[in-house]
């Protein structure tokens, strides 16, 4: 799946985006957290995602594993999630 860069308007900081459009439950949240193992703590990136269920399991999986959920909203094609590692 791409993975861009791009900056992020409040603090000039780059955010990775992952593009997990069309993917089912359970691969958007099994990628993310494979993703999410090789970042530094701290770093930020956007999911985005088009399975209805991610609005339950990327949640869910950012309180289990310990990240924080920056934001979370509805786009013309799904889902878009701004996580930061914890």
């Amino acid at each position: 799946m791409p993975r861009t860069e791009e900056p992020d308007a409040g603090a000039g900081v780059a955010i990775l985006t992952y593009d997990l459009r069309g993917l089912k439950c359970p691969l958007p949240v099994l990628r993310t957290r494979k993703r999410m193992a090789t970042l530094s703590p701290g770093t930020r990136i956007a999911v985005e995602t088009t399975d209805p269920m991610s609005v339950i399991d990327i949640p869910h999986f950012c309180r289990e594993d310990g990240h924080v959920l920056e934001e979370a909203v509805k786009t013309q094609t799904g889902h878009r999630f701004v996580i930061r590692r914890g």
